[in-house]
């Protein structure tokens, strides 16, 4: 523990001797943070630039992809500084300030998805009545509610955690999620009890709402040929991500109640999951299953060729 200025510091235990190649990990590092921010911005612009995607399905996949970047941006940073640096440190505030916008990023995305889901369910389902529902002010009630509503309750528990006193100053990995609970000196029955509520309210419920609007689509499409094609392109890329997201998101979040001495290997996998593959996942998916936004991205690639 270092004091300076009266702040606790935080040290990370990475899965690699940083300090015999750390130049070419930050150069790796900061090649795949730029391809994140390039890929992800790629798809908004030209979400943006064409009338024709200024639809509300494709604004929710640019709040997605717009998350993407900032959940990046939360962690990279620190990350490409530690790369850099002797010892890979973090202090207590800026570590559950992190730790406050890795989970409000993660649970803005699920309730995108839930909206996603909800979007195709009108259109396929009610396609008479998806002009009226999906009107510009109910797409714009939609996007501030996925990002608003999940700040309060994790802020409640930042506060608590913010008041717990910590014993311990080593974090197994690579930056400050769930496992910031281990470092506390007594496991809080209230932080355990408010961390799983977080859980349902987070994840279960949006998932469970996500599988029974797309059972619906199932049973639509199934009766009518017609639209089996149109559910297939639209839809199939949304369960790619959530499947992907909803994965690495429960072990994230169970993690800290997991066994703490787990396979490094594991907690690696997990680590580069979250850091590298997922923030690349949505543009490279939506990219290449929208066929709109594919479009848009070959006549973009040919023009430039």
């Amino acid at each position: 523990m270092d004091y300076r200025s009266n702040v606790t510091y935080i040290t990370f235990g990475g899965y690699v001797e940083v300090h015999k190649y750390r130049y070419l990990y930050f150069v790796i590092m900061f090649t795949v943070y730029i391809l994140i921010i390039g890929s992800n911005f790629t798809i908004v612009c030209i979400i943006m630039i064409h009338k024709n995607l200024h639809e509300p399905m494709y604004i929710f996949i640019t709040a997605l992809l717009i998350n993407a970047v900032l959940f990046s941006t939360v962690i990279y940073p620190k990350l490409l500084i530690d790369f850099l640096s002797e010892k890979q440190i973090i202090s207590y505030p800026a570590c559950l300030f992190q730790w406050f916008s890795y989970y409000w990023l993660a649970a803005s995305d699920f309730f995108l998805l839930s909206i996603m889901a909800y979007d195709r369910y009108v259109s396929i389902c009610n396609p008479l009545k998806y002009t009226t529902i999906m009107q510009k002010n109910t797409v714009i009630i939609f996007l501030f509610s996925a990002w608003i509503l999940p700040a309060p309750q994790l802020l409640v528990v930042l506060l608590l955690s913010a008041e717990k006193e910590i014993c311990k100053f080593h974090l197994k990995g690579i930056l400050c999620n769930s496992t910031v609970q281990t470092l506390h000196c007594v496991r809080s029955r209230i932080l355990n009890v408010y961390g799983l509520v977080n859980f349902v309210t987070f994840l279960i419920l949006p998932v469970l709402f996500i599988l029974f609007t797309y059972s619906r689509i199932l049973v639509v499409s199934y009766r009518c040929r017609g639209v089996r094609r149109k559910a297939a392109q639209t839809c199939l890329p949304h369960l790619l991500v959530l499947i992907n997201f909803s994965c690495f998101t429960a072990y994230d979040v169970l993690l800290s109640r997991l066994e703490p001495d787990s396979s490094k290997i594991v907690r690696l996998i997990m680590s580069l999951q979250v850091v590298i593959y997922h923030p690349l996942f949505n543009p490279i998916i939506y990219g290449l299953k929208m066929r709109r936004i594919y479009n848009h991205l070959k006549k973009l690639f040919c023009k430039r060729v």
